[in-house]
């Protein structure tokens, strides 16, 4: 591969890279802390995200670190929204990390973050509940993607043999590339990479700085997805689904491998036809490289936000009633029983409608993919090759 400094990259993409607004992100206040003002190519991304919001409040805090900006007094909720208004802008020295789940199946794999946190106002959001957005739940963007993508080398090459770096578990891969164009550094880096692949999950519809690039087959899109009506219902200010189906189509005819990620199920009534008639719909639609399912896997702090947000009767806390004590890596999810059932359903349907598609199940227990005849599966799920 190229030598990772010979290639075009400044903190925003390519040189010729002009930042747009995204769909559905409406800043009222862009911090700049530390790191966004020097060196030079940083400022001058940071200086050309502002011109775009005119009608927002710049505030410098350069000595104030991304995750110590402090949104002052508020109640849980009001802090959360008044988050999402807020663009933080700033470095993060310890972007690249191995996931250290325990107590489930998840594989664990290598993550980073060019992005922090969401736009996006999904009523399930377990990233609300996170230890670095508690405290400052900002939407924030990290000037330094040379730094992250020397590390991303640098592990690559010690493991010596193809891995997937993935982008998506702490905030929404591609929510926010209009305004960085970091895709367009992010594709050709891992497309001239001997070892490191990009697999990247968003719920975005805008892949306007996908279509062109290079790819070379080893960036893997995933698209988080549900029926209308469960985005209508639980995925505020989300691209719908219909939006999301036609990217995941120009990106798979740009020759883009493609993954769908239906999570969380939520079981409202009358979702066998539901899940049935969408899964119908999208696999006559996207020809998908594999498919992954999973419920709801949250922790209790995100679940006291959802009943902010929708009441302490939901149809989710509903349906977690009886798995509460069920999880041993602490997360709260539908009972053993409950999930068989869902999984059972829709693995009968995508099996009917393409036999031979991967399919697995997201950050699940063994007793689960025992009682489903899928102990072979485990693994074989989203976020890896």
């Amino acid at each position: 591969m190229p030598g990772l400094w010979d290639m075009p990259l400044i903190p925003g993409g390519c040189r010729a890279y002009t930042p747009r607004r995204p769909a559905l992100f409406f800043p009222e206040r862009i911090i700049l802390a530390k790191g966004s003002h020097d060196p030079p190519p940083r400022r001058a991304l940071a200086e050309a995200i502002c011109g775009l919001y005119w009608d927002a409040e710049i505030v410098e805090r350069f000595d104030t670190p991304h995750n110590r900006v402090d949104l002052g007094p508020g109640s849980g909720l009001d802090l959360h929204y008044r988050g999402k208004r807020t663009l933080v802008l700033g470095e993060h020295k310890s972007a690249l990390r191995l996931s250290q789940e325990s107590g489930n199946t998840c594989p664990n794999y290598w993550h980073f973050s060019p992005y922090g946190f969401c736009p996006y106002d999904c009523k399930y959001c377990y990233l609300a509940a996170t230890r670095g957005v508690r405290f400052s739940p900002t939407v924030k963007v990290f000037l330094n993607l040379e730094e992250m993508l020397a590390d991303i080398d640098r592990v690559a090459s010690r493991i010596a043999r193809p891995t997937a770096f993935y982008l998506g578990k702490l905030q929404d891969g591609l929510a926010l590339d209009p305004l960085t164009g970091y895709s367009r550094t992010l594709v050709p880096f891992f497309a001239a990479h001997r070892y490191a692949r990009l697999t990247l999950l968003t719920k975005a519809a805008d892949v306007q700085n996908l279509l062109d690039l290079q790819h070379a087959g080893r960036t893997i899109l995933s698209w988080s997805l549900n029926p209308r009506a469960v985005c209508d219902e639980y995925e505020a200010n989300t691209p719908p689904t219909s939006a999301r189906t036609r990217a995941m189509k120009a990106c798979a005819a740009a020759g883009y491998p493609v993954r769908v990620v239906i999570m969380p199920i939520i079981p409202t009534p009358g979702w066998e036809d539901l899940y049935s008639d969408f899964l119908v719909d999208l696999l006559g639609q996207v020809s998908l490289d594999r498919i992954t399912l999973g419920g709801i896997c949250s922790y209790p702090g995100a679940l006291q936000l959802t009943e902010l947000k929708l009441g302490r009767a939901n149809a989710i806390s509903t349906l977690l009633a009886g798995g509460k004590e069920n999880s041993p890596d602490g997360r709260l999810r539908y009972s053993v029983a409950d999930r068989v059932k869902i999984y059972a359903f829709l693995l009968s349907v995508v099996r009917r409608l393409q036999p031979d598609l991967p399919i697995g199940l997201c950050l699940e227990e063994r007793p689960v993919f025992e009682a489903l005849g899928m102990a072979s599966h485990i693994g074989r799920c989203n976020c890896v090759l």
